[in-house]
Formats: structure tokens, C-alpha cells, sequence
């Protein structure tokens, strides 16, 4: 075991002293990531304190025997911190009727989900609550927390971040943490795909209900998305 994984197995054993020196040893992993927030309004102190959150997160939650650098998994427990701020209290709002169908939606999928013993569809939440398939998906995607770019699709066991890093240094896993920005700039219906896919785990199929496209169709979309995203992070 190396002395990353001791002092991690130190901290999650609850030795504040081995998660004292963790952070400090991290400072700079926290900072850098920090860095790609600055100038929207939160000062840098704040962004490298919810990076540090972020990090602490980071370390009880890895488990040893994941096969990963520690770095990979924490950089998107980091940065996901800091945009969920920015997104909730921060310079990036959401609109108080998303949130409020948001939550409808979400009260929705687990009763129907408690009823039926089944995740619902997406034509089921939309009676339950009377939106429509793409205000369903436009409340979900826009109060997603959206912190783990790590997270497998249900039906191609590959995520963002093995399309995008591969195999690259921890230097470059860094600079992936501008993917979201790339995500913004994509056309609207690619970036949608992508955050179905992706940031929801939706599945091709269920994303083609929620767009009333076919699977081929979205499968196009998604393929060119993920050009342009390489375009754009390259």
C-alpha cells in the first residue's frame, strides 16, 4: 500500500491528522481546479475552502479498491462542489420554477416508483405531474448537480471522462475540468444529449422518448457530439 492509500485509510478510520496532512499534501490539486471558477463573483479563498470540501468528500468516499488514481476520482468531487454552489447560492442561478418542477418531478418518480416497484417512465412522470417529456428533461438538466463526470452509461460501461482523458497525466485530468464549459458551447440538441446521457445515465432509448427522436437518431447526435467535444477540448 503506498503512503497515499495509508494516509487515506488513516483519515477514513477517523484520524483528523493523516486528512490534515491529505489536504495540505493536495493544496495544490485544489487550487488548480479552484482556479477555473474564478472571476464569477465567489473570491478565490471561497472557491479553494468548497474545493477543500469537495476534496475532504473526495477522501471518505474512495474506496482502495476502485483500481484509480486518487486524483481522477477526486478533481470531479472537487469541482462539483464548487459548481453546486455557484449553481444554488453563487453566481449561477437557477430559476425558482425549475427547481419547483424539479422537485415535483422527483416526489413524482418515487411515489410512482414505491407504486409500481419499477423506475417510471418518462411519459408516466409526465402525467403524474402534467409537464411535458422536455420540460422534464430541461428541469432535470438544469438543477443537476452534474459532479461526476466518472459515472458509466447503464448500457456502454464507458463514461465522459475514458472518452476525453484516457490515459493522461494528472495535469491534463485537471484541465478537463473546463469540459463543462465545451458542454456549454455545444449546438442545444447535442448538449442535450450529452446531459441525458451522461450527467442522467439515461439510456439511448430513454433519450429518444424524452426527444421524441428515434434511438438511431440520437445515437448520430451523440456521436457528433462527442466529436465536437474532442474538438473543443483539444
Amino acid at each position: 500500500m503506498s503512503r497515499l492509500e495509508e494516509l487515506i485509510a488513516q483519515a477514513q478510520s477517523g484520524d483528523s491528522g493523516a486528512m490534515e496532512t491529505l489536504v495540505e499534501e493536495n493544496a495544490g490539486l485544489i487550487w488548480a481546479v479552484a482556479r477555473r471558477y474564478m472571476g464569477r463573483g465567489t473570491e478565490p479563498e471561497d472557491l479553494y475552502q468548497l474545493g477543500c470540501l469537495g476534496f475532504l468528500k473526495a477522501v471518505e468516499g474512495f474506496d482502495l479498491n476502485y483500481g484509480t488514481q486518487f486524483s481522477t476520482y477526486a478533481v470531479p468531487k472537487i469541482s462539483g462542489e464548487i459548481r453546486r454552489f455557484l449553481r444554488d447560492d453563487g453566481a449561477v442561478k437557477v430559476s425558482r420554477t425549475l427547481k419547483e418542477q424539479a422537485a415535483a418531478i422527483r416526489t413524482a418518480r418515487n411515489s410512482l416508483t414505491a407504486a409500481l416497484g419499477r423506475e417510471p417512465t418518462v411519459q408516466e412522470i409526465s402525467r403524474q405531474t402534467g409537464l411535458s417529456p422536455e420540460e422534464i428533461a430541461m428541469a432535470e438538466t438544469a438543477t443537476a448537480a452534474t459532479e461526476s463526470i466518472q459515472r458509466e452509461t447503464g448500457e456502454d460501461g464507458f463514461s465522459l471522462e475514458n472518452i476525453l482523458t484516457d490515459t493522461e497525466s494528472e495535469e491534463r485530468m485537471v484541465e478537463k475540468i473546463a469540459l463543462r464549459q465545451a458542454i456549454e458551447a455545444l449546438p442545444q440538441r447535442e448538449r442535450t444529449v450529452i446531459q441525458l446521457r451522461y450527467f442522467h445515465g439515461l439510456t439511448q432509448q430513454r433519450v429518444a422518448k424524452v426527444m421524441d427522436v428515434s434511438q438511431v437518431q440520437v445515437s448520430r447526435i451523440e456521436k457528433k457530439a462527442l466529436e465536437l467535444l474532442r474538438g473543443l477540448m483539444a
